[in-house]
């Protein structure tokens, strides 16, 4: 009998497939629920890292002695005071929505929904563009190139977010690379299927490294042989079709 394969019991997730509590924060990285008329001001006491992440965490505490942990901005610093609210100055930091951002204005940690405290453009380095305002909402150009229309409530953060080049660090050793793995739940290393026994993975086997049959499964293949190509409409190099 078999052993199930690694995609398998990754899928089942176990704790040597998840990440560990040790060096979080403790909460989510989200902008307080304050009533969208009311105005607030922070002060960040302190910067700090959260094990998983590349953009460091401004510890903000507010005046009514309340603490939230946000992303930090290129350039934030300690004794720094953030405003959150409709009536909050068009300066790096502050927290408004995105209906009072005057177009061209960077962004970043935008809400996707109201009052969700921000859940995109909140990688490292990145930022977004306020593009429009529309009957429709408000236009949005992401990191990628995509445009997304929004509701004009949701709240974004001015500037760019720190911490940018992060990826771009060489490991240098194996050791390094499976450390920043494990912080974040993922598996590493990650064994081809074809290098493996057969009775380990679909794929192993054999007197040469080969699938040795049709690596396209069916999208309903039951786990212990749902590996490879699942449900692909089409492998291979894409043809350019000649024009006529």
């Amino acid at each position: 009998m078999g052993k199930r394969p690694l995609v398998r019991r990754r899928g089942r997730g176990g704790h040597q497939f998840r990440s560990t509590s040790t060096g979080k924060v403790g909460s989510k990285a989200n902008y307080p629920r304050f009533p969208l008329a009311e105005q607030h001001e922070g002060e960040i006491i302190d910067l700090v890292h959260e094990r998983g992440r590349e953009a460091p965490l401004a510890k903000i505490r507010f005046e009514n002695g309340s603490v939230s942990f946000v992303p930090a901005i290129l350039g934030a610093k300690v004794g720094e005071v953030l405003q959150f609210g409709l009536k909050s100055t068009i300066e790096n930091g502050n927290v408004i929505s995105i209906q009072n951002i005057p177009d061209g204005t960077i962004v970043c940690n935008i809400e996707k929904h109201f009052g969700d405290g921000g859940a995109i453009v909140k990688s490292a380095g990145t930022n977004a563009t306020v593009f429009s305002h529309g009957d429709d909402g408000v236009t949005v150009k992401l990191p990628s190139g995509k445009f997304a229309t929004l509701n004009p409530k949701n709240r974004a953060m001015i500037g760019t977010l720190a911490g940018g080049g992060a990826t771009e660090r060489f490991f240098m050793s194996a050791g390094n690379k499976w450390r920043s793995f494990r912080a974040k739940g993922k598996k590493y290393p990650i064994v081809r299927g074809v290098a493996q026994a057969a009775y380990v993975h679909p794929h192993g086997g054999g007197r040469h490294q080969h699938v040795g049959q049709s690596s396209t499964v069916s999208r309903d293949a039951p786990p212990g042989a749902k590996v490879g190509s699942i449900a692909a409409r089409k492998t291979g190099r894409a043809r350019i079709k000649e024009r006529k």
